[in-house]
């Protein structure tokens, strides 16, 4: 017999807390340990693969399990899953004293590393955030590319999966860039934002992005003093306090400088950057410790002195490096937060002088910093998105169980991955939010950055239309820049959607459909006998499913290796096709023959579920002409399975692809605003904006009735306000006209 008792003596540090080994000489077994948890502490979050078993000895207090939390007492005994992320967490007033036994079991581990609700996203509500677009310009493929088509992706593969997910977004007023567009077109940066929301709510819809929440922070009228309360919470920590730091001024008109007013090098790396961030080391900067500052409107500066709230961020390195440990974040981000810590002191202006944006409560002329402020955006989507779907989430009090997902640009790592963690730890002491991150890098236009100033871009409008937008998403997730730069050139995108798509996946389409009349009169055949090639191609159609299964997954998200995996799908079937197309009208061979048929109707079928969050009318489409019925929207398959047989399937001659848009669909269109009845031009673009078709009857019911989204809203009034000069509230146009009444309504506007 062996004995091991516990000594406190012999414990040390480890993950946070306690730990001591149990060593037993000569007993095989698995590998076991004391722990001890002190009042008030916790162990560190962390994941591992072996399988782990905890058996409360002493003391009270809770589990914590990807975001859900479980009470333990003395005889409690807790397993946990290999890569389940945990805590320990002593809420009591005496020691939490466990022992833990942990083993491998390697099949386990695969079994759970590949299940896609891993990590509760199946148990929890899912709140998916592409970075809110800057409202100065509308949005270019580099753009779409990146948060927006990631975004939109990610949560059509959630829903396919069962999992309550939604994306949310808007347009984020109160940049400075805003104020330096109006100042350039002569206008106001309310007008400016407004016009570009909308367009920009108009390129998504284009792109078939839909977000189910879209916020205008200047206009939503709850948003202002939601706002101004989570800073009074960020100053009532103690930590956001009103300081006298070094600053720049214009040295000709003295005014103050930071973000697109200001220039130079960037102290971290010595790339040309704009004032506060560097888009390319992501390292932040003062504004004052630029190399070299000149100022956007006269050339030279000096510096001095301004008050303003300011946070300091080098004492949450801990904290931040905790937080990194609960969810997804990269090693880039990681490595980032590394070298910001590796700042002595690091004090961050939280507000700075300006009259657009919102005012902190008794700091007139002092504006909160739009990046900070965005942190609050987001609880504020989900409290708005709460209320239209009758949840009870509200954005000062964040639960728990919430699972938050970012996609954004390298050049905003610093305030999702850093910044917002430790303002959401100052706003809510008892919130441990729960945030993957997604991260993409520049996606470029002829191997250089685009830019609006210089007009080199390629605007969403210029190339979407209903028989481009598959074409295109599916370029920019084979091109998305993931862990690199990526290049857009519109020779290669077209040659791509002419080889790959239109010759390649619609031609194999085509031809099997040729052949399915030819020979089966276009009647699914139903398998027959299988040879070992058979046998093998179906379990090559199995490898290809859980490879985009776990590519698209929140692990291992990558839109460029499961369009890549789309792209091999087919490769496979062709080449199975050709392969056993020399059988094809042999006699004696018909039973092996119909097997063939059946399979490479599969890998059809397979294409139609698998492509659904890249290319969605396509795989729709598809999915239609094979008899899927997809009412309440399509599931991920889990296994590979054929056609039934019997059912009717045309493929013959369909057209799926087209690399430009025809003039009569170039997006934008639409008849003359007058005086006169604006029905049909108003109907028309009730149509387009929430993808109804043509012939719609829609002069009957309200925009609400109709289903439109908060983002469609926006962009049908914007369309109004361009082409009418009337600005009609959301509210109104949502819910409390029909179509009808609401033409009508304008027309009398229009007369006065």
């Amino acid at each position: 017999m062996k004995i091991d008792t516990f000594d406190p003596a012999a414990l040390s540090a480890a993950f946070g807390i306690d730990m001591s080994t149990i060593d037993l000489p000569g007993v095989a077994g698995p590998g076991a340990g004391w722990g001890r948890v002190a009042p008030g502490r916790r162990s560190d979050a962390h994941q591992h693969d072996e399988t782990e078993t905890f058996v409360i000895v002493s003391g009270t207090g809770e589990v914590v399990v990807d975001g859900a939390r479980h009470p333990v007492a003395p005889g409690t005994v807790v397993t946990f899953d290999p890569f389940e992320a945990h805590v320990l967490d002593n809420t009591g007033d005496e020691d939490v004293v466990f022992v833990t036994c942990y083993w491998r079991d390697p099949r386990h581990a695969a079994q759970v590393a590949t299940r896609t609700g891993r990590r509760r996203f199946d148990e929890r509500p899912v709140f998916v955030f592409s970075t809110p677009p800057t409202p100065n310009g509308d949005l270019h493929l580099g753009h779409l590319s990146g948060p927006y088509l990631g975004a939109d992706a990610f949560v059509r593969f959630q829903r396919m999966n069962g999992v309550r997910a939604w994306h949310l977004t808007g347009s984020d007023d109160y940049q400075s860039y805003v104020v330096a567009r109006a100042e350039q077109d002569r206008s106001t940066p309310g007008r400016v934002a407004a016009q570009y929301s909308a367009e920009i709510a108009r390129t998504l819809e284009l792109m078939d992005i839909r977000p189910d929440q879209y916020t205008a922070t200047s206009t939503d009228p709850e948003y202002r003093e939601g706002l101004r309360d989570f800073f009074a919470a960020l100053e009532a920590s103690g930590k956001v306090a009103r300081h006298d730091l070094p600053a720049l001024f214009d040295q000709e008109t003295g005014q103050y400088l930071y973000e697109v007013d200001v220039s130079g090098t960037c102290p971290s790396c010595a790339a040309a950057t704009s004032g506060n961030i560097c888009e390319e080391c992501g390292e932040p900067n003062l504004v004052a410790d630029l190399v070299d500052a000149r100022s956007r409107a006269t050339g030279p500066v000096r510096t001095g002195s301004q008050e303003r709230f300011a946070l300091p961020l080098h004492e949450f390195r801990e904290a931040v490096a905790a937080h990194h440990r609960l969810g997804r974040v990269p090693a880039r981000l990681r490595e980032l937060a590394e070298r910001v810590f590796a700042r002595e002191t690091f004090d961050l202006p939280m507000s700075h002088p300006s009259q657009w944006g919102v005012a902190p409560r008794g700091a007139d002329g002092q504006v909160i910093w739009v990046w900070p402020e965005m942190s609050y955006g987001f609880l504020h989507g989900i409290s708005r998105l709460g209320a239209r779907i009758d949840e009870s989430w509200h954005a000062d009090k964040p639960e728990q169980d919430w699972k938050i997902v970012h996609f954004f640009g390298y050049d905003n790592s610093f305030y999702h991955a850093i910044l917002y963690p430790v303002l959401y730890r100052l706003a809510f002491p008892d919130w441990e939010p729960d945030i993957d991150y997604h991260v993409n890098e520049f996606y470029l236009l002829d191997n250089q950055k685009f830019s609006t100033s210089r007009r080199h871009a390629v605007w969403g409008k210029e190339i979407l239309a209903p028989e481009t937008v598959d074409a295109v998403r599916f370029y920019l997730s084979r091109t998305r820049a993931e862990g690199e730069r990526t290049n857009f050139e519109r020779d290669a995108y077209t040659a791509a959607v002419r080889e790959v798509l239109i010759d390649g996946w619609q031609g194999w389409l085509d031809d099997l459909g040729r052949r399915l009349a030819s020979r089966y009169g276009g009647i699914v055949p139903d398998a027959g006998v299988w040879t070992p090639e058979h046998t093998a191609f179906y379990a090559r159609l199995g490898a290809r499913l859980a490879a985009v299964t776990a590519h698209l997954g929140q692990d291992g998200f990558s839109l460029r290796a499961a369009t890549a995996e789309l792209e091999g799908l087919v490769t496979d079937a062709r080449a199975f096709a050709a392969r056993e197309e020399v059988l094809a009208d042999a006699s004696g061979w018909q039973s092996e023959n119909r097997t063939a048929m059946a399979l490479e109707l599969a890998a059809a079928r397979l294409l139609a579920r698998v492509a659904a969050p890249v290319m969605p009318r396509f795989a729709a489409r598809l999915a239609a002409l094979l008899g899927e019925d997809d009412e309440g929207g399509p599931a991920w398959p889990s296994t590979v399975t054929l056609v039934p047989a019997g059912t009717r399937a045309d493929l013959t001659g369909q057209v799926f692809f087209a690399a430009e848009p025809t003039a009569s669909d170039a997006p934008g269109a639409t008849g003359p605003a007058g005086a006169e009845d604006p029905l049909p031009w108003l109907a028309d673009l009730i149509r387009s904006t929430l993808g109804l078709p043509a012939d719609a009857a829609v002069a009957d019911k309200t925009l609400k009735e109709l289903g439109a989204s908060s983002l469609q809203a926006v962009a049908v009034q914007y369309q109004i306000l361009e082409r009418l000069d009337l600005d009609i509230p959301i509210p109104e146009l949502l819910a409390e006209r029909n179509v009808a009444a609401l033409s009508q309504a304008l027309a009398q506007e229009v007369a006065k």
